[in-house]
Parts: structure tokens; sequence; C-alpha cells
């Protein structure tokens, strides 16, 4: 009996997302560890690291493309879309930022988190996935958000340019068409700038295992495109299109972790729907399973649990905000911040820089509430903070910089 397309599909996705949470359970591949180094230790490697995740993701994108193997036009969430949201981008992405800060890490490392025996993460994981739910299964993202934001939108099309992709943007900008010969001059130039500043640093040149992460993860991103958009991908999208009751959420897609934490839940609670069990399931539960084995093989399993309701409470929120944020910007670190870039979307860019805001913000707070304890307020804090960050002038400081 031949396996159909699309169960193939879920069967490699799984495979290729347990490959991914084993590599970065090894390698400690944390997109917010790597904000956390800037900030608090001005070392850049760990942010190296996702960045050459995000250029290799974009290399190999450009080069199936350029050899016709993908067609990104119609993606899962569509990145290019020609509806710029930038509201939607930068509120969502600081909202997730801020929540992955809080709930000690982001949607991708809950899930190594989780396979490594860390309670706290699956309470992080069960809440954002019942806002994720909310926001993409019920009215709640209609009345809560969409009313509001949808107005600030910019259609592109309106100015003569096709998509929010860079190429096509800076096209419209000097008034060229935007050919393949374009498109590819300015993905090059970025790759070329952005390798060029990775590996100026001999500390991140000399580190294995945030040259094997970065590397790795962009590589399983390219993957997972080639997977859902090239030739077993076009025949599933073939394959369900004749069908009375196809199953949900077939089409091109790579890694990303926000709807499928909602889809997840979903699933679980129809499980004789197999119809709902999605690829967005299947590389969630793929990321936990592969972190779980490198985890027993190593004897790196520990259970962990809160230390204190306060604990409680701080990943609580973080999960609602990641839940509530993620959908918002459209992807998590990963599904923005790595496959939403592949594309050289300038909305997962937007969303890229508010992830890395959100969370700056909170910890310089977090930080200075620390520091000072009864006599830095809430507010204090976050003009100091503002003020580091040079969006408030030095007159606005309440608490001196240390």
């Amino acid at each position: 009996m031949e396996i159909p397309a699309y169960v193939q599909i879920l069967i490699w996705g799984f495979g290729l997302a347990a490959l991914l949470g084993a590599i970065i359970h090894k390698t400690n591949f944390c997109t917010m560890g790597s904000v956390s180094d800037l900030v608090n230790m001005g070392d850049t490697s760990r942010l190296r690291a996702w960045l050459l995740a995000i250029t290799t993701a974009m290399l190999g994108v450009l080069i199936m493309e350029g050899m016709d193997v993908v067609d990104l036009g119609m993606t899962m969430p569509p990145y290019r879309s020609s509806n710029f949201d930038w509201l939607r981008y930068i509120l969502g992405g600081t909202m997730f930022g801020i929540g992955m800060t809080l709930g000690s890490g982001c949607i991708n490392k809950t899930l190594i988190r989780i396979g490594g025996g860390n309670l706290k993460s699956l309470l992080v994981l069960f809440v954002g996935g019942i806002m994720a739910y909310l926001m993409t299964m019920t009215d709640f993202y209609h009345y809560g958000f969409h009313i509001w934001i949808n107005p600030t939108a910019i259609e592109l099309s309106n100015f003569d340019i096709e998509s929010q992709q860079l190429s096509a943007i800076l096209a419209g900008i000097v008034g060229v068409a935007d050919s393949g010969l374009f498109h590819y001059a300015v993905g090059g130039t970025v790759v070329a700038a952005l390798l060029f500043w990775i590996f100026k640093s001999r500390a991140f040149r000399g580190n294995r295992d945030t040259l094997i992460g970065g590397l790795s993860v962009g590589l399983l991103v390219v993957a997972a495109w080639y997977l859902t958009g090239g030739p077993l991908g076009q025949e599933a999208i073939d394959e369900v299109s004749f069908m009375d009751e196809p199953p949900r959420g077939v089409g091109v897609m790579s890694f990303t972790f926000v709807n499928p934490m909602g889809e997840t839940l979903n699933f679980l609670a129809h499980p004789t729907e197999l119809t709902l069990f999605t690829f967005g399931v299947s590389i969630l539960l793929g990321a936990i399973f592969g972190s779980f084995v490198y985890a027993v093989v190593t004897r790196r399993f520990r259970f962990e649990w809160f230390s204190s309701w306060k604990d409680f409470f701080r990943h609580l929120v973080g999960g609602i905000l990641m839940g509530t944020g993620g959908v918002l910007a459209m992807g998590c670190t990963i599904g923005q911040g790595v496959t939403g870039l592949s594309t050289m979307a300038v909305g997962s860019a937007l969303a890229f820089g508010s992830f890395i805001f959100g969370s700056a913000l909170t910890m310089k707070i977090e930080y200075y509430r620390l520091i000072y304890e009864e006599r830095a307020t809430f507010i204090a804090a976050l003009l100091s903070t503002l003020a580091d960050m040079r969006l408030l002038p030095e007159a606005a400081r309440r608490l001196e910089h240390t």
C-alpha cells in the first residue's frame, strides 16, 4: 500500500524536527540566550549563531529558487504578502520578546526544555497553546486586535509593489523591475554582508557548538521548505485538493511553532480526527521527542518544577504573551526569526528586531529592579532602561546607570 504524500511529509517533518530538537539541546542554540549574552555580557557569539542560521536558510532559499525547485510566493503563513501589517509585527514581536524572557525561553526552547524534563516549560506550552488556539480558531483575534490593527496595514500593491520581499520593495523604491537578477543580487549582497560580520569574530569561529547550531538550524529550515514545497510537497497539495475532507494545514511551509501550539491542543482534544494532525503538530512533537532522546542518552534528563509562586506566575504570563504575541507577529523566533527571514520578507525583519527589543527591554528592567530593590519602581526602571537604549533622553533617567 502506497503511503499518501501528505502522510510522508508528516513523517519526514517529525524526523527533521527530532533532529532539530537534539541538535539544539546539544549546542544550546537559544535565541533568548543570545539576547541575554548581548545585554548582560556584551557577548555576541550566540547572536552570531542565530544570524548564521538565518543566513544559511536565506542562502538555501536563494539556491532553491534559482534552480526553480520551490516557489515561496504562497506560503503558510504568507511571509511575502503584499499586505504589510507593520504594527502587527512590531506589537506582536515585542510582546513575544517580553514573554520569552518571562517564560525562560522562546517556544522552540520551551519544547527543548520539555524534552529535558522541565515541567515549568510544560505550563508555558499549555498556556501559550490556549492563547494560540483563541487567536487562530475563535473570534478573539478579530475583536481584540484585527478591528484596530488592520486599518494601519499598508497594501503595497497600491504602490505597484508586488510583495514585502526586500528586493520587491527596493525595486519599487528605485523604479526598476524586480527581475530574477535583481532579486539574487539583493539576496547575495545581504548574505555576503551577514557572513562577513558573523565570521569576523575569532571567538565565534573557534566555538564548535555555536557553528554547528547555527548551520544546522538554517539547513533544517531549508530542508523543511524543500519537503513541503518541492516535488513531494506539490504532490501532497494536488493529492488533498481532490479530497472531500482534506487534512488541514497542507501547503508550503517550514519550521514555526506558534500556530502549531494551538493546533496540537486542538488535535489532543479530538484525537480521533486525524485530519487535525497537521505538519505543525508533527514538528512540535518531533522537537520534543528529539530533545527527550538526547537528554536520556546523555543522562541530562532532569525534572524541574517552580521554585515559588512568583516563578509560577512569571512563566504563566510568559506563556500568555508568547501565544498572543507570536500569532500577532505571525511567528516565533524560529518561525519569523529564521524561516520568515529566509524569504527576505521585511515584515519578518521587523518581527526579528521586535523580539530582540522586547527581550532586552525586559532584561534591563529586571536588572534595575534587582540592583536597586525597593528604590526601583517599575516606572523608574522602565525610564532608565529606555534611556539606556537611547529611546529617551538622559534627563528621563531615574536610576543611575551601573
